[in-house]
């Protein structure tokens, strides 16, 4: 294991800021996202990822990122990364990890709408590969396992210890990334903002490692168990 995460570190993350924000942040209205970034560890630092609705028509919204941290934790080509979510319930909230170096990179361990209640997005969006995955242990509020092998050739995703899918495309072998863990707000214009009534949102990312092998081949590192959502 090279990464157990503890949000809480600031050796690990860092909060409220990310290049994948034009600007490093706060806000990225151009990818029909309402999040107004905050470093308050109120919204991230206790693994629940938090958004509250804010006077000017934004969130305040959690990030968490080992991009800029002492420690610049980079996840690699044949590592394997395992979390344990709790899927938000309020309509316009957008959880996800995923990947981030250098303007791309980006692999997504997953994303998630609440308006799409059984449906998780995995994508490799490096090769341009994409699943959407639907099952009726996905709803809102459920727990889902979560376990994504980042081969160099195929990148492999398992759902509550199933395998659902091989993107037979890979990240390459020189592929390295930082992680980024985050609760978005939808603006509107792809899945529905939130409800007028509504004023906070969260999810929970109960567990976040990652594994490492000396030959880099992800295989080699065991399955997670089936858990009942």
């Amino acid at each position: 294991m090279v990464l157990d995460a503890d949000f809480s570190s600031a050796d690990q993350w860092v909060a409220g800021r990310s290049w994948a924000y034009p600007g490093g942040g706060p806000t990225n209205h151009g990818d029909n996202k309402l999040d107004h970034l905050v470093e308050d560890p109120a919204y991230s630092r206790t693994g629940v990822f938090r958004a509250t609705r804010r006077t000017d028509g934004d969130w305040n919204a959690g990030l968490l990122t080992t991009e800029g941290s002492r420690e610049a934790f980079l996840v690699r080509a044949g590592d394997v990364l395992v979390a344990r979510v709790r899927l938000p319930v309020e309509t316009g909230a957008w959880p996800a990890i995923w990947t981030w170096l250098d303007g791309g990179q980006e692999v997504d361990v997953f994303e998630y709408h609440p308006d799409n209640p059984d449906l998780l997005e995995l994508s490799n969006r490096v090769k341009g590969r994409y699943h959407y995955f639907r099952d009726p242990a996905v709803r809102p509020g459920a727990w889902v396992d979560l376990r994504v092998e980042l081969g160099a050739r195929s990148v492999v995703w398992w759902i509550n210890g199933v395998r659902v899918f091989d993107d037979r495309r890979g990240v390459g072998r020189a592929w390295q990334a930082h992680l980024i863990v985050n609760l978005s707000v939808c603006a509107g214009r792809y899945h529905p903002a939130p409800d007028p009534g509504t004023s906070e949102m969260s999810y929970e990312v109960a567990e976040l490692r990652v594994y490492r092998t000396p030959s880099g081949r992800a295989r080699t590192v065991p399955a997670q168990p089936r858990r009942t959502p």
